[in-house]
């Protein structure tokens, strides 16, 4: 057998990411405060870098709390309230699983149902859904384990010292009929003979309410808003944080200096450390710039929110900011993480206003669709299968899969057709 050999040419394309690029990338993603301690860093290594003014990290203590380090990690508060509850070794495991499973704002990431699947089955989802709602959700700080923002709301609402016919309304304006049309919701209740006094402060409690209550028990990452909504002549705007920031330049008189001797006698880490000193200044300026661009979106969908519905969160997801605002999707991703806003709510992960949308063809949040389930069923004749809710609310539009309609009929503790039959 003889051995041939030839010449083969195959085309295919490779995506490598630059050395620029991959830093460009992890600035991106930084924290403010895990910048400002870049920057100081690189100040401290570059001698091309210098600061505009005096600003040093420490000066952040009038507006920062340092003492946050000495304090318990949320994860730590709530195992130890746990431990303190002396439950039975089944109930006290499946919260920690709860626990495992709540982030850094103090929301739950995955469901109940999901749950089971990661506890290999070795809880039922009855029983998580149980110790969520009278364990969990009884700890401190209020609002922890929340799924939603209506949820969160209504638990830091319970935990309140107010009186039981303020609590009902504040209910009724958290689990209404007209979903989050505020005008209706007051409407309807001033119609029924309620009192507009009442109901304003209601709304008051409402507001007040934090929708990231886990951040209070942050341990090692400080949180710094890169963002803040305020008032400017009665118009409601958000802004980038420009005090406690540091303020840098290139020493363009040093570079003018050195730049005579490297024409002399070339030194190539010289000519990188004065690169890397134009390129942090243009990047970091990029990231803040690219932070504010997706924060001023995010603000226009959810301005009801911020303004004058507290309940009203507009669905929003990565691809629809990635194409309105032409920014890679990855991008808006890493710009998502580890931001906040300052708000008159208090300060707020960026992740909390982006909400998925459970239809492919129009905008609903979960909460929605459990409300809209809830009033079919209320309104049925005879009950109806999840077929034909699902047929219902396809024929508006909503383009919806049965298994998504059993999924937040469940959800919403609605038991099915078939059991609604007997109980009628």
């Amino acid at each position: 057998m003889g051995i041939v050999l030839s010449q083969k040419f195959k085309q295919s394309q490779k995506l490598s990411l630059t050395p620029s690029l991959k830093k460009s990338i992890d600035l991106l993603q930084l924290s403010r405060y895990e910048l400002i301690n870049k920057i100081q860093q690189e100040i401290e290594e570059n001698p091309f870098l210098e600061k505009v003014d005096d600003f040093e990290i420490s000066s952040t203590k009038e507006n920062f709390d340092f003492d946050q380090e000495s304090c318990k990690s949320l994860r730590e508060s709530m195992l130890d309230q746990v431990n303190d509850l002396n439950l039975d070794d089944h109930t006290k495991n499946i919260a920690i699983l709860i626990i495992e499973n709540i982030n850094e704002i103090g929301r739950l990431e995955e469901h109940t149902e999901e749950l089971e699947y990661i506890s290999k089955f070795k809880f039922k989802e009855k029983e998580i859904e149980s110790v969520l709602k009278n364990i969990i959700h009884n700890m401190d700080p209020p609002g922890i384990g929340y799924r939603n923002h209506k949820e969160c709301i209504h638990i830091q609402i319970k935990s309140k010292n107010i009186t039981d016919s303020l609590f009902e309304i504040c209910e009724q304006i958290i689990f209404n009929d007209y979903l989050d049309d505020l005008d209706k919701i007051e409407k309807s209740f001033i119609d029924g003979g309620g009192d507009l006094k009442l109901f304003n402060l209601a709304l008051k409690e409402i507001r007040k309410c934090d929708l990231s209550p886990g951040l209070n028990f942050e341990k090692t990452r400080y949180v710094y808003p890169d963002l803040k909504i305020l008032k400017e002549d009665s118009v409601t705007k958000i802004r980038f944080i420009e005090s406690n920031f540091p303020k840098i330049q290139v020493d363009e008189n040093l570079i003018s200096d050195i730049k005579r001797d490297l024409k002399k006698n070339k030194n190539p880490k010289i000519s990188a450390k004065i690169a890397d000193a134009r390129w942090l200044l243009s990047s970091i300026k990029k990231r803040n710039d690219t932070v504010l661009k997706v924060g001023e979106y995010i603000f226009k969908k959810q301005i009801s929110f911020f303004e004058n519905n507290p309940m009203k969160i507009q669905t929003l997801s990565n691809k629809e900011i990635s194409e309105k605002l032409n920014i890679h999707p990855s991008t808006v991703s890493r710009i998502l993480r580890n931001k906040y806003v300052e708000t008159p709510k208090g300060v707020i992960s960026l992740r909390t206003l982006m909400v998925s949308s459970v239809s492919k063809s129009r905008d609903i949040t979960s909460t929605q669709l459990m409300k809209l389930i809830e009033e079919i069923i209320k309104h049925e004749r005879k009950p109806k299968s999840d077929r034909q809710i699902t047929l219902e609310l396809n024929k508006k539009g909503f383009n919806l899969a049965r298994r998504t309609i059993t999924k937040y009929r469940k959800k919403n503790n609605i038991p099915s057709s078939r059991y609604r039959k007997l109980l009628s």
